[in-house]
């Protein structure tokens, strides 16, 4: 049931970006085109993972993955609400938290079962909360490296823009890490 609902709003999203790619190509509108582009490369990566892959997926990642595409691919990029000016910083808090339930999976899928009960509930915060800075750190260097290698400008606002967009991302990943560490703290009260 899973993959086939990863399948299906992967691909509603895959074609809805390939339909505004077209649209704004026919309008020589060619920045919304080139995201609409990505939209389809990005929409596609759940799809190929379905497809060709035996992962179980994680339904609340995937389904916050997409969405967050919509927000910053058509609703920030094509729509225009990076310009209300606290799009971008919603937006980061957001993948932050979405960073910290993919670490907390990836904690998940690595550790032995029965070693669950012995793992600190600091070891899962610590964790989850490095996974989520560094995923914001990754994506900061791609920024910077658009802007110097293809004169790019994402990072609007330069050093400012970068620290608020890390700030809200770590921000994001904490509120997470420590729901997680509760969590755990909680399951180890009552074994």
């Amino acid at each position: 049931m899973n993959r086939k609902l990863v399948i299906l709003l992967s691909a509603v999203y895959v074609i809805f970006m390939a339909i505004l790619a077209f649209y704004y190509r026919n309008m020589d509108e060619s920045f919304k085109s080139t995201v609409a582009i990505g939209g389809i490369v990005c929409g596609a990566i759940p799809l190929l993972l379905a497809l060709f892959t035996r992962l179980q997926f994680n339904l609340p990642i995937v389904f916050s993955y997409l969405i967050f595409l919509v927000g910053s691919q058509y609703l920030g990029s094509i729509r225009g609400w990076y310009g209300l000016g606290w799009w971008d910083t919603f937006l980061h808090f957001i993948s932050g938290g979405i960073l910290a339930f993919a670490g907390i999976a990836l904690y998940e899928r690595l550790i032995h079962r029965n070693a669950g009960h012995e793992i600190s509930p600091w070891f899962v915060f610590w964790f989850t909360l490095s996974f989520a800075a560094l995923g914001g750190v990754l994506w900061e260097i791609y920024e910077f490296s658009a802007d110097q290698f293809f004169n790019m400008t994402l990072q609007g606002g330069g050093n400012k823009d970068t620290m608020i967009d890390l700030i809200s991302n770590t921000a994001g990943g904490l509120a997470i890490a420590i729901w997680s560490a509760i969590k755990i703290k909680g399951r180890k009260r009552k074994t």
